[in-house]
């Protein structure tokens, strides 16, 4: 029923929502686009990335548009200097320690609010090594931006396998396997949801890597036959290491 609708306006255009319904898709609703790393549509917004921060009115400090309802009266600025320096000053800090080469969308965020990937000449890079240890895809956590897209679809937002989880803290933080175990040892179905929602080429089929060194499509499936032959030998009793 209408009489239970909120009012609100963003960048000044009225809008009525449902209570419950959260500012990016009262935005979208209006076709105002809020840009967004972290969130997707298939799980639960966690608010992590903070590139969808907007500016509400009487509020202290931003707000991410993923994971704040809308409340009766709201007024809403979507493209404030403030919230284009917050989201510029994100981008800036995930381009001077991820390889963000592989991020199509984000490097067009960096390019429309014209971040310096050099800001922070200083910074650390993380560079983990690629993990190759299984037949259908890569991890590369050098190109990780820790949204938890992966983490959430592999838990209770879809497959209930919970193969992955965070590990580490503070900088070190990273995506994991429990005790660092070789996926095929863990419960991990490989479903290929987690490669489905990554935004930034962290997780990546292994046939399209192949694909990607060179091989030609034939030689692509005797590799991962070779491999997956491979690998039962190593499992039986009495196998090579």
């Amino acid at each position: 029923m209408t009489d239970n609708l909120i009012t609100l306006t963003i960048d000044g255009k009225s809008v009525q929502a449902a209570p419950g319904t959260t500012i990016l898709a009262a935005a979208a609703a209006l076709d105002i686009h809020i840009p967004t790393i972290c969130y997707h549509s298939a799980t639960t917004a966690n608010a992590v990335c903070r590139m969808c921060v907007v500016e509400v009115q009487g509020a202290r400090v931003l707000v991410p548009a993923c994971a704040s309802g809308v409340t009766q009266g709201m007024a809403v600025s979507t493209d404030t200097p403030r919230v284009r320096r917050a989201r510029r000053t994100v981008l800036e800090l995930l381009a001077s320690t991820v390889d963000l080469s592989e991020a199509p969308e984000i490097q067009a965020m960096l390019a429309e609010y014209g971040a310096d990937p050099a800001r922070f000449p200083e910074a650390e890079r993380r560079d983990p090594p690629v993990l190759d240890d299984n037949p259908m895809y890569l991890r590369d956590y050098a190109k990780c931006v820790l949204c938890w897209r992966c983490v959430q679809v592999c838990a209770e937002d879809a497959q209930y396998t919970f193969a992955i989880n965070f590990s580490g803290r503070g900088f070190e933080t990273q995506i994991g396997t429990f005790a660092s175990l070789p996926m095929p040892a863990t419960t991990c179905v490989f479903c290929g949801q987690c490669v489905g929602v990554c935004p930034s080429g962290a997780l990546k089929p292994k046939r399209a890597w192949l694909y990607e060194q060179g091989l030609r499509p034939a030689e692509i499936t005797q590799s991962l036959r070779t491999r997956k032959k491979h690998k039962a030998a190593q499992a039986e009793p009495g196998g090579a290491v």
